[in-house]
């Protein structure tokens, strides 16, 4: 099976379509395919060939968008690199992929100048060529690919361990660009916007959904609550988010209706809060809670807006062509597996993680949960976020979704640390919607709702929770904090 390339498609089909807007203005599919055709020449001049290793150290923009097209032409790997890493973080990606180079920008020069990498090209973002300081090279390009081949190796977020570069084919994201697009009703005349990082799989992903409808993508170049609502008040259908960029989007948008022409809000990128779905379809947003992770390109599982504010604690059906596995109910949960053509080739030069990971003919996610009578998907927990306390599992997502249910809790991320009697203890951070609440009161809130040894032992409220990449909740980072509180206070 081969891949047509999509922006060269609709390059040829129709020329004036929009393709990308942002800052810099409008970009149509024609002009587009020119600019990365034009990039790909001078990074053909760099050394570039097909099965080099390209990486990007960019933020979200117009160049990002070009060169991920030019390397696609090339048949060359792209590497995107989070830009919010430190230069050890940096380095270390960059010796386990060994690019031919990487491409920056002069903001984050120097971030990859102290990670010690010399083959490094940086971009003008205003100049309309993108890579105008090198030499063109008039090599073949392609614009039609084999399934097979890896289009990109994207780095797993490394809650534990060293990160993991999933190798993703152009058939997977395909696939995914597909599916997800049958699901939504995505066509030619709805466009997204993109407020996740470009570098992320699922910002990524939205590139080639937008590209495979031939719609058009409005790219923000950094998140910004009320920039994106007026953003969205422009016309987009789709949008994509985390749960506290929506939960910002909301506070910000305040009593304003929902865009008209807005369908559907992919909700992602870790739990979800069933509180936060059923005020955001209160107020009419359409909201489809999603599952999915890097290894399968992005959506496995998506909750449909017609049917969320029904079922606010499901993460969805499969998508097309997918299969899901899990437990029989919250009773008896069990691992997460998926299959299907958008699963990842492998890891980068990691076989026996590759051996783990792929195994029966299935992906083994890690995460825990459960396939309900009707076909959804419920998702209690990560596999390393499983606390066993005593002998007995404990999901953080159910003591979360307790505590996010008290009127004075925004937002709450229950750990487990080491306990000398019962292996792992559970505790629970919490960020209040206004004055901060009594623990105990949280506690004795969550002793009526739960078995006793699921309710924390201990109860911290903290002004703003840590962060890792995508806004996540760093449970690394809360796990530490714990220990630190717990030594302090004498003990655990």
């Amino acid at each position: 099976m081969t891949v047509t390339d999509p922006v060269a498609y609709w390059a040829r089909l129709d020329p004036s379509r929009p393709a990308v807007r942002g800052p810099w203005g409008t970009v149509s599919y024609g002009e587009l395919d020119r600019r990365a055709t034009s990039a790909a020449y001078r990074l053909a001049g760099l050394g570039v060939k097909p099965g080099s290793r390209v990486a990007l150290f960019l933020r979200n923009g117009l160049p990002f968008v070009v060169l991920a097209n030019a390397l696609a032409r090339l048949r060359a790997v792209c590497v995107p690199l989070n830009v919010r890493l430190a230069p050890p973080e940096v380095r270390w990606r960059l010796e386990d992929c060994e690019p031919s180079g990487v491409v920056t920008e002069p903001a984050l020069l120097d971030r990859v100048a102290q990670a010690g990498w010399r083959q490094v090209v940086c971009v003008d973002p205003d100049h309309p060529e993108v890579l105008p300081q090198l030499a063109s090279e008039r090599v073949r390009l392609h614009d039609r690919h084999d399934a097979r081949s890896v289009q990109g190796i994207l780095y797993t977020s490394a809650t534990t361990g060293q990160p993991k570069g999933a190798q993703l084919t152009f058939g997977n994201h395909l696939w995914n660009a597909m599916a997800s697009n049958l699901l939504l009703g995505c066509g030619a005349e709805a466009g997204w916007l993109v407020a996740l990082p470009l570098y992320h799989v699922g910002g990524l992903a939205v590139l080639w959904r937008a590209a495979l409808a031939g719609t058009f993508v409005v790219v923000q170049e950094r998140f910004d609550p009320d920039e994106f609502n007026r953003e969205l008040d422009s016309g987009p259908a789709y949008t994509s988010l985390v749960p506290t960029m929506l939960e910002q989007v909301l506070q910000a948008r305040s009593r304003r209706p929902v865009p008209p022409t807005l369908r559907a809000v992919l909700l992602g990128g870790g739990p979800v809060p069933a509180e936060l779905v059923e005020r955001a379809c209160r107020a009419g947003w359409p909201v489809a809670p999603t599952y999915g992770l890097t290894e399968a390109a992005s959506q496995v599982a998506t909750l449909h807006p017609s049917v969320a504010a029904r079922r606010p604690h499901a993460a969805g059906r499969a998508l097309f062509g997918l299969r899901v596995r899990a437990g029989r109910s919250a009773e008896e949960p069990d691992e997460i597996r998926v299959r299907g053509p958008t699963v990842m080739k492998g890891y980068f030069r990691k076989p026996e993680a590759t051996a783990r990971a792929l195994r029966g003919g299935w992906l083994h996610t890690g995460d825990v949960g459960y396939v309900d009578r009707d076909g959804y998907l419920h998702v209690l927990a990560r596999r390393e976020d499983l606390i066993v306390t005593g002998g007995e599992n404990v999901y953080p997502a159910e003591v979360e979704a307790v505590l996010q249910a008290h009127p004075m809790v925004a937002e709450a991320a229950v750990v487990g640390v080491p306990h000398p009697h019962w292996g792992q203890q559970v505790v629970a951070f919490v960020r209040p919607k206004g004055p901060a609440p009594d623990p105990q009161d949280l506690l004795s809130f969550c002793r009526q709702r739960l078995a006793g040894f699921k309710v924390p032992r201990r109860l911290w409220v903290l002004d703003q929770l840590p962060r890792a990449g995508l806004e996540k909740v760093s449970r690394q980072a809360l796990r530490q904090l714990a220990a630190r509180y717990l030594s302090a206070e004498g003990g655990s």
